[in-house]
């Protein structure tokens, strides 16, 4: 499967709000509950912390949704 482009226009992103942004869910309150149901994986290592910084380049794998990249664009 592609990887879906997600662009950030700052140094990083927080992955609750990278869930957000992704599509992946509609409100940041959701974040707590997805990272407790289902897997998600950065550049190949389980993470659940919400505010675990993504950073351009990162590779972001969420089960069910499919596989993402950061890309940083113009700020």
């Amino acid at each position: 499967m592609e990887k879906q482009r997600v662009e950030i226009t700052t140094e990083y992103i927080p992955l609750g709000q990278f869930l957000k942004l992704a599509g992946v869910i509609d409100t940041g309150g959701q974040a707590k509950m997805i990272l407790a149901d289902v897997p998600i994986q950065v550049n190949g290592e389980t993470e659940n912390r919400r505010g675990k910084k993504l950073y351009n380049g990162d590779i972001v794998d969420v089960e069910g949704f499919g596989t993402f990249e950061i890309v940083k664009g113009a700020e």
